[in-house]
């Protein structure tokens, strides 16, 4: 067997040392000898008992990618890979583009934030972009399960930790870049960011770029592979979405927008916003090549749904009510003065932040509820070892000083009901900061908690009053 996880040793397993930020495998090799490994690969001479082989690599997370696909029989060769990567946006059009393959009758495997999908079945990962040996499993998995494609978002720092070495994409999208993922332990500035991400573009076969983005220049210049771009700023690209319509509709909220260039086709989205379209601009890019049926790739952008991002849980002639991930104030008053665009009656903010972590999101997550939203909730979020009360207390100090009208009800499930039960026709309630996560962590405890679910129970309440 292949290991790198030293509680994972078998008998007679090959065992890679891996440095990690806490722990080095490096320092244990007599212990994991001990434990049963035969052969232990390591990046610098390192003590082993007699009767152990030991091989010496330039660089052990290398190695671990290249031992990971021989060990699997290289899978990934076996599939069509979709790889992404970009500041914002990944997780979205990862989703979008598993959509459209479905829709098609394809069958697809996915790896990203909200985990491994292969069929229906989903299995949680530590990172966007797992440890090579994970991801060589994964798609061993999909190939089994007979997937022709496999979609995956790529972090920087999988890359700049080698766990994407040896991948070769089919197809690469660059979404966006901006300043993210730097300081300690991270990336040591947006010079090695930038050049991590463009990394993807020198790994695959054909690459997409966002031509919208202040970068693109730089993105463009670095990529070493058959390329196109896309915009939706009416700049010179192979993809253009235009003519970009908001719709609010009792039975459907989303946009409508015409892409054209290399492919031309009507679009209807069915989640809310301007990035989604460029989002959706960038999935329908990339399936361009794939020889699709258009009716099947409108059909699955009309009626996609993303877990916890832009997700609309439900919609009437009563209101309109959404749940989003969005859990500080860039994506709070992006999403905000995105949810303007449709003219709600009101605009209804259910909002809370978690426990020990910065005041600052506290103060600012509240300012931005009070300029935009005409209702803040203040609620509980992930309040860890904190009271529910202080930081409510931190958000309404901010919101005061806005002007803006809120209310406090501290139980999360309270304030989700309170927001639809006093909704008036045509109010549009986003439920933020939790997204697709399914708990509340309380005093280091996690209990099951979802919005959309606390929304569809008060909803299925309405209705059996009405």
């Amino acid at each position: 067997e292949l290991v790198y996880d030293s509680r994972k040793v078998t008998k007679d397993c090959m065992f890679v040392c891996i440095k990690g930020a806490a722990y080095d495998s490096h320092d244990h090799t007599e212990e994991i000898a001990r434990a049963g490994a035969k052969v232990i690969v390591a990046e610098r001479p390192v003590k082993v008992p007699e009767g152990v082989t030991l091989v010496l690599v330039e660089d052990s997370r290398y190695a671990l990618s290249m031992l990971s696909a021989a060990y699997f029989d290289h899978p990934a060769q076996k599939l069509k890979v979709i790889g992404i990567t970009g500041t914002k946006g990944k997780t979205t059009t990862t989703h979008m583009i598993r959509a459209i393959l479905l829709a098609a009758g394809k069958k697809v495997g996915m790896i990203g934030t909200t985990g491994t999908m292969i069929g229906d079945v989903v299995t949680p990962t530590l990172n966007t972009t797992p440890e090579s040996y994970e991801l060589h499993q994964a798609f061993s998995q999909m190939v089994e399960a007979g997937c022709e494609y496999a979609v995956m978002e790529v972090s920087s720092q999988g890359i700049k930790m080698h766990r994407t070495d040896g991948l070769y994409f089919d197809y690469g999208i660059f979404t966006n870049i901006s300043p993210d993922h730097i300081g300690p332990g991270e990336h040591a500035d947006f010079e090695e960011y930038l050049y991590y991400k463009t990394r993807l573009l020198n790994m695959c076969r054909i690459g997409l770029v966002n031509k919208d983005d202040e970068h693109a220049e730089q993105i463009i210049k670095a990529a070493d592979c058959e390329l196109y771009t896309y915009s939706e700023k009416g700049k010179e690209a192979d993809f253009v979405a235009s003519d970009i319509r908001y719709v609010s509709q009792p039975d459907f909220v989303g946009t409508e927008f015409h892409i054209s260039g290399k492919y031309d086709m009507e679009v209807r989205l069915g989640i809310p916003g301007l990035f989604n379209v460029v989002n959706a601009l960038a999935a329908v890019s990339v399936c361009s090549f794939l020889d699709l049926d258009k009716e099947k790739i409108s059909h699955a952008l009309e009626h996609i749904r993303v877990n916890g991002r832009m997700e609309i849980v439900y919609t009437s002639e009563r209101c309109t009510v959404l749940v989003d991930y969005a859990h500080n104030a860039v994506s709070m008053e992006s999403l905000l003065s995105t949810l303007r665009d449709y003219k709600p009656k009101r605009l209804v903010c259910v909002f809370g932040c978690g426990g020990n972590r910065s005041k600052d999101r506290r103060y600012s997550m509240g300012e931005i509820g009070g300029k935009l939203a005409d209702l803040s909730i203040i609620t509980a979020d992930n309040s860890r070892y904190e009271k529910v009360e202080d930081i409510i207390a931190d958000i309404r100090g901010s919101i005061e000083k806005t002007g803006g009208s809120f209310i406090e009800i501290p139980d999360r499930r309270e304030a989700i009901r309170y927001s639809i039960l006093q909704a008036q026709p045509g109010d549009m309630v986003a439920v933020i900061g939790k997204g697709h996560e399914d708990y509340q962590e309380i005093n280091g405890v996690r209990h099951h908690f979802l919005d959309r679910e606390v929304i569809e129970e008060t909803v299925k309440e309405l209705g059996e009053k009405a």
